[in-house]
């Protein structure tokens, strides 16, 4: 077992990561290997295109299905890019949490519990893990902070050759 010794907590503090809320999440996949997608063409007519792996297609697939599957969760938007993706969430809870508990602890989140189910089912699907240990999420907490986020995702694509998890292949 690998121990993870004197880890930073990325959780905003004092935040309830379990309220009506918008989270920007980015998932890496491990050693950051791009073997979700390419990013295919110039982009300087119509934008670049992403053309999805097998690895992609199942991580695809599991984002939409899990969005179905949660009453309380909708996913807005992702990218899927070569060895990341974003995606915004938008978590619909009532004054109680997920568990109807009234102070859930960090790890009961919906958000944690998406992830979590998302990385075991691709997984699954893969025969083996392809992702990162941690993830990053980003609380959205104004309007302002909503469209940045919304146009990072969209506008990745074309960054992708000055995005700071950019491998040359």
């Amino acid at each position: 077992m690998i121990e993870h010794k004197n880890r930073k907590n990325t959780r905003l503090r004092y935040a309830d990561y379990n309220g009506y809320e918008m989270i920007f999440l980015t998932i890496c996949t491990e050693g950051k290997r791009c073997i979700l997608s390419k990013i295919v063409g110039t982009g300087v007519l119509d934008g670049p295109k992403i053309e999805l792996t097998e690895y992609g297609r199942v991580a695809d697939k599991y984002i939409n299905q899990l969005s179905n599957f949660y009453d309380n969760l909708s996913v807005e938007s992702y990218v899927i890019m070569p060895n990341h993706i974003h995606i915004m969430l938008w978590i619909k809870n009532d004054e109680f949490g997920p568990s109807g508990t009234p102070v859930p602890s960090m790890q009961n989140t919906i958000t944690a519990r998406f992830l979590s189910t998302f990385k075991r089912f691709c997984n699954k699907e893969y025969g083996k893990n392809i992702w990162q240990y941690r993830s990053y999420d980003h609380i959205i907490r104004n309007l302002q902070d909503y469209e940045i986020h919304m146009k990072y995702i969209y506008d990745n694509p074309v960054r992708w050759q000055s995005d700071d998890l950019y491998i040359d292949e």
